[in-house]
């Protein structure tokens, strides 16, 4: 011990405090670009598919965004996820390479082009198809240049020199070249069926390319005379009423349907009611016409006959000048099946010619008494439905609506009149429903039928049903028994099971929903999604009436219409391609590529464009295989919710329909980023988070910390309050990767402790670093980072911050430098360092590699060349992980029990303080020293009271050597005294 005048000494400098230049401000913002360009000089990516060349693959394939506009969230938050997935695999050590690609064809990008011409006044289809074309390679390329940017900037580590593009003329080529396996295979048709078709960009459309919102529709009810009923002859001059909430599909009726064990009556108008004079003129005329109804009989189903009384009566509810109530006395009843046979006429049989066929009722399985009359008109140009059941029966499309949704000049009612999706077209009082009015036909309408509808994603206006000729490929048809099965070489029985099967006959549905079930869907939900969509969905229709993308590369004979289907054609189409292009095809001398053997006065090539989503579901050929050799699959496709319609479903069709089995081994499905409350972001709400500008204020580590942090299985909220917790985590790792530098300066070898000689409490924080390393190991293979970024920062804060290196702080500053335990607590503090900035660096990739250049500068080192650290071995001990836990939970109580005459300032902190407590799991000395306290004695509970220790002046611990006036503690002193 010293005395008295040596206690007043300042102690400070022989004090050991932590050292580090490594700032506590972070600055990412500033940073972050100077990081990214030392990573691009020192190769990493190159570097680290040099290094991993030879070990086990992990592939996840990039799903292609548009090339037409800046990134916005939803590009954020997938990017960073692919990346922190892509980082992890490579932190275990696999070789995961990353190619990040561009959908550049397709309706997005042609529409920004003509955008351009609109906005000069000009007409694209009076432009040259070649310049139209190279404008759109233009405009996409120049948006693959700036994106690839932003991408690079939130850290999205990949092959940026050399990405996949689908208008890469090898691109090009190998779509083509897919396409025409499905030819020869047979799985390839061109009918004239109804499709989704845009009006305002003319072309058909995808359902990943539609969107629905809700509208307000006009209803209408209308009445077509029956003129035969062979098996219900009293029916004969009754009017079938039918409902519709799309009054512009009543110009292209050619039948109605019924269904067959439906009960129907025949109920006829005896009165309308009392209706004042004091009337509007379009009520008045309503009034008359049913008035002239009276005594006229309708049928409908049984069930709706409230229904379609509501509606009549809802035509004249008038605030002033009376109601109109209709009364209605069934005067047939019967069912469905006695209405095989009848004929009904068009309400505009007048019109002669296609009207004054006509009208056959026929049977239809899909017909209901959930809304309506249990009746509906059959416009087999619009409504899949209505094509089967009129198709079945011998009566065809007549295509009467354009491409503009105008009906043809030439049709006798409306000809060259709508648009028909123009509200005022279809409303109550527009041309359609006035002419039905007229003609005695029209017995409700009202415009307040409120309904989800369909809409294009990119116009945003209405879709319709169109019956149109296109290609299409088959889901329910076989493909060509003379095909052999695909050739696989991934070694894998079940692929090589699916294979055989496709091979032998199995439909495409068959097959995708086989390969659907072999697949790892994350979360396992998303089976159940994408399987109903798949068991549901109609026939792929591939073709596109547009001029900026892949050509449906056929011929089709002029005298047949059958296509050509010759392989030694399709060679030359393909290695046509690759050498120009998708663009050689406008430009082609189709005499060559037919060759000697055919004539080109006999075929016709084909025009249309192939579907956008066949480009990018055929990427897994040009870009997985291409790269990593034939019969490749990914391990993994990332992607949001959406894409169970879109990329994830295109892509296991074309590859069920070339290769019999699914592209991926799995598929990792997330949520939409919402504003902070919850809503889709909108320019219109002043609600969209932009993620450069987050990135230019905070750092694109915030941003990656944000998507690690979130369930992104579901949707996730973004705002202030949710980056500014995003910022909170961050700031707590980074203190403590702050404090891990500080602590180990100068740590050399010769400091290290075997874990066999170190004390009980860090061979016990090498047991929970072993746990935490199991769990991130689980997290990981799980894809679930938000657990395993919970894991990594609990371990920071609580096992960490808040208790190891709280209790280790004193043997860190005050113990001699050689001694055992500050040597052991060094140690320690190197394996956790190797291993958190290990742990860290797949989510905060930019702070990790500022860490360790820290303490290991170096021109071309990385922390992302380094592998999963490798744990000290533990010799398994569960007693020192029960005995630990209850230090922990004592620990707990004591602090709790301080913290009032913490408050009541009996003691300034608690070194101050002694404690008695129930249980002793340790000794005396070690529970004072876990406790930070000046002493612990046995006791019947938790109790506290004030030390009457001395304090040490150098280390400031309560304890009996030191003496009353002051001094220094005996470990103090002996430090002190060698010097």
């Amino acid at each position: 011990m010293t005395d008295t005048p040596e206690a007043a000494k300042d102690w400070r400098d022989t004090v050991f405090l932590p050292k580090t230049d490594f700032p506590m401000k972070a600055g990412l913002a500033a940073k972050e670009p100077a990081i990214l360009e030392r990573w691009a000089k020192i190769g990493l990516y190159q570097r680290l598919r040099a290094e991993r060349q030879g070990r086990e693959r992990f592939i996840l394939h990039d799903g292609p965004p548009y090339a037409n506009g800046d990134i916005h969230m939803g590009h954020a938050m997938n990017k960073v996820l692919k990346d922190i997935i892509v980082r992890s695999q490579t932190l275990a050590g696999k070789d995961a390479p990353y190619v990040p690609g561009w959908d550049c064809h397709g309706l997005p990008i042609e529409w920004k082009v003509e955008e351009a011409y609109r906005a000069k006044k000009q007409n694209k289809d009076e432009v040259p198809v070649a310049q139209f074309r190279a404008e759109c390679r233009a405009y996409a390329d120049k948006w693959v240049g700036v994106q690839r940017a932003q991408f690079e900037r939130l850290g999205v580590m990949g092959d940026w020199a050399d990405p996949y593009l689908t208008m890469t003329y090898a691109a090009e080529a190998t779509i083509v070249g897919e396409l025409l396996k499905f030819a020869e295979s047979g799985q390839l048709y061109r009918g004239a069926k109804p499709v989704m078709w845009s009006p305002v960009e003319k072309t058909a459309l995808a359902e990943a390319e539609v969107e629905y919102e809700d509208i307000v529709s006009t209803q209408i009810d209308v009445g077509f005379e029956i003129v035969e009923a062979p098996n219900a002859p009293d029916l004969v001059g009754a009017h079938a009423v039918i409902w519709t909430t799309t009054p512009w599909t009543i110009p292209v009726n050619q039948a109605l349907a019924y269904g067959e064990a439906i009960n129907y009556v025949a109920v006829e108008i005896v009165s309308v009611g009392e209706v004042g004079s004091n009337v509007e003129p379009n009520v008045q005329r309503l009034i008359e016409a049913h008035s002239a109804w009276s005594g006229r009989r309708f049928v409908i189903a049984e069930a709706l006959v409230d229904q379609f009384k509501d509606r009549l009566s809802k035509q004249i509810s008038l605030d002033k000048g009376g109601l109109f109530f209709p009364v209605l006395r069934a005067v047939w009843n019967g069912t469905g099946k006695q209405l095989a046979g009848a004929v009904v006429r068009h309400p505009m049989h007048a019109l002669g010619g296609f009207f004054a066929k006509p009208r056959p009722m026929l049977p239809g399985e899909f017909v209901t008494t959930d809304a309506g009359t249990g009746l509906v008109h059959m416009a087999p140009d619009h409504g899949e439905d209505d094509f089967l059941l009129c198709k079945a029966h011998g009566i065809e499309p007549v295509f009467a609506v354009d491409g503009a949704g105008l009906y043809r000049a030439d049709w006798a009612w409306l000809g060259g009149q709508g648009s028909v999706i123009n509200k005022k077209f279809v409303a109550s009082d527009g041309p359609i429903c006035s002419d039905l009015r007229d003609a005695g036909a029209l017995l409700a309408a009202s415009d307040d039928f409120k309904h989800s509808y369909p809409h294009s994603w990119r116009s945003k206006a209405k879709v319709i049903f169109r019956a149109t000729p296109q290609w299409f490929i088959p889901m329910d048809r076989a493909e060509q028994a003379e095909r052999a099965a695909p050739v696989l070489t991934t070694g894998d029985p079940a692929d090589l099971q699916l294979g055989h099967a496709q091979g032998n006959g199995a439909t495409l549905r068959e097959t995708a929903l086989d390969a659907i079930g072999r697949t790892r869907w994350v979360p396992a939900r998303a089976e159940n999604r994408i399987r109903s969509m798949v068991e549901g969905r109609p026939d792929w229709v591939i073709s596109r009436q547009r001029a900026w993308g892949v050509p449906i590369a056929l011929y089709v004979h002029r005298a047949t219409g059958e296509y050509l289907n010759d392989p030694a054609v399709n060679a030359r189409i393909v290695e046509a391609f690759r050498e120009g292009g998708a663009d050689a095809w406008f430009t082609a001398d189709h005499q060559a590529l037919l060759g000697s053997g055919y004539d080109l006065a006999e075929y016709e090539p084909v025009n249309d464009i192939l579907d956008v989503w066949f480009d990018s579901g055929s990427t897994h050929a040009f870009v997985v295989e291409a790269r990593f050799g034939e019969g490749t699959r990914a391990n993994l496709y990332v992607e949001g919710s959406d894409q169970h319609r879109g990329w994830f479903q295109s892509s296991l069709l074309e590859s069920c329909g070339t290769r019999g089995r699914a592209p991926y081994d799995a598929v990792l499905t997330h949520g939409f980023a919402l504003d902070g409350q919850g809503r889709k972001m909108s320019k219109s709400l002043g609600n969209v988070v932009d993620p450069l500008k987050v990135i230019g204020e905070s750092g694109a580590d915030i941003l990656r910390i944000w998507v690690a942090s979130v369930d992104y299985f579901e949707d996730v909220r973004i705002g202030k309050e949710v980056l500014a917790t995003a910022s909170d985590s961050y700031r707590k790792l980074r203190n403590t990767f702050r404090y891990l530098l500080g602590a180990l300066d100068g740590f050399a070898e010769e400091e290290r402790v075997a874990v066999e000689a170190m004390p009980e409490l860090e061979r016990y924080v090498l047991a929970l670093l072993g746990q935490l390393d199991a769990e991130l190991r689980s997290a990981a293979d799980a894809f679930e980072f938000n657990r395993y970024l919970r894991a990594l920062t609990d371990f920071a804060n609580e096992d960490l911050s808040a208790f190891f290196f709280d209790i280790r702080k004193d043997a860190l500053y005050c113990d001699a430098a050689d001694s055992l335990r500050r040597r052991a607590y060094r140690t320690v503090l190197d394996t956790l360092f190797h291993a958190l900035v290990r742990y860290a660096a797949p989510i905060i990739c930019f702070t990790a590699e500022e860490v360790w250049q820290a303490r290991y500068p170096s021109e071309d080192g990385s922390v992302h060349l380094l592998e999963w650290p490798e744990l000290p071995a533990l010799p398994g001990d569960d007693a020192l992980s029960t005995r630990w836990a209850e230090v922990r939970s004592l620990r707990t109580r004591v602090t709790e029990a301080i913290e009032p005459l913490r408050r009541e300032k009996t003691v300034r902190s608690s070194l101050e303080a002694e404690v008695s407590v129930p249980a002793l799991p340790l000794d005396e000395d070690a529970l004072a020293e876990a406790f930070i306290v000046a002493a612990v004695r046995p006791g019947d509970g938790v109790s506290v009271s004030r030390t009457d220790y001395a304090k040490c002046g150098r280390c400031w611990r309560h304890l009996p050597e030191v003496s009353a006036d002051g001094g220094l503690c005996d470990r103090c002193d002996a430090v002190v005294s060698h010097g």
